[in-house]
């Protein structure tokens, strides 16, 4: 029996690439006219580049970049690309459609539910309470709580043991396939691919089930 539903954050409640490519896309326009030279679509291909060598979380990125492409650190640049990123992302930071209510609904029907999270701490929580979701959870697990990376185990094990549940008693939602559903099944958790966060085509994502809109979810844990 279903006791508690275990949510990835980052494209499985926010549409967060989305998100991203905005938000680095007016970073980027901002740093042109503080006097970088450099063309939009390249300085955005090589942000993003940044990205995969250092993560999607790191915090230093547009210093980086800059080292990178002008050589130095130019702190006006920096500061234009800096509050463009911030201005954007937080007008656009909001739920998938259908989130709210299906909280709501599984809150109602008295499941246990939690965050479990790669970002940092302090990330995971702006952005939670930034969007009103905040209260809807009985747990926040980041990457700051554990020190390890989904698939590995020590994130779902100690997700589980703060809600006080066995792997057989909880559902883990998320979009990525080789650390969600990989890192929940590898412990005995029931998984829930959320194809609508998918932003690498996969095939085939091993989960239990695939949802295409948040709410799919109320059907699921019925069952």
């Amino acid at each position: 029996m279903i006791k508690s539903v275990i949510f990835d954050l980052d494209n499985t409640l926010i549409d967060f690439m989305k998100i991203k490519r905005a938000s680095v896309e007016a970073a980027v326009s901002s740093m042109i006219s503080a006097g970088l030279r450099m063309g939009k679509d390249d300085a955005t291909k090589a942000l993003f580049e940044l990205y995969d060598e250092y993560g999607i979380e790191y915090q230093q990125i547009f210093q980086k970049f800059l080292e990178k492409v002008h050589k130095k650190v130019d702190y006006r640049i920096l500061a234009a690309g800096i509050v463009a990123y911030r201005k954007l992302q937080l007008g656009l930071l909001g739920p998938y459609p259908s989130v709210v209510p299906t909280l709501i609904r599984l809150k109602e029907r008295g499941f246990k539910l939690a965050i479990l999270s790669d970002a940092p701490r302090l990330k995971a929580w702006i952005r939670l309470t930034e969007m009103g979701l905040a209260d809807f959870f009985d747990v926040v697990i980041t990457f700051d709580d554990t020190g390890e990376l989904k698939p590995s185990s020590v994130p779902f094990k100690r997700v589980l043991k703060e809600l006080d549940v066995s792997p057989e008693e909880a559902l883990m939602v998320g979009d990525n396939p080789s650390r969600d559903i990989k890192g929940a099944k590898n412990v005995g958790m029931r998984t829930v691919f959320a194809r609508y966060g998918d932003t690498k085509d996969i095939k085939s994502s091993g989960a239990d089930f695939e949802i295409d809109s948040i709410d799919e979810l109320l059907a699921i844990v019925k069952r």
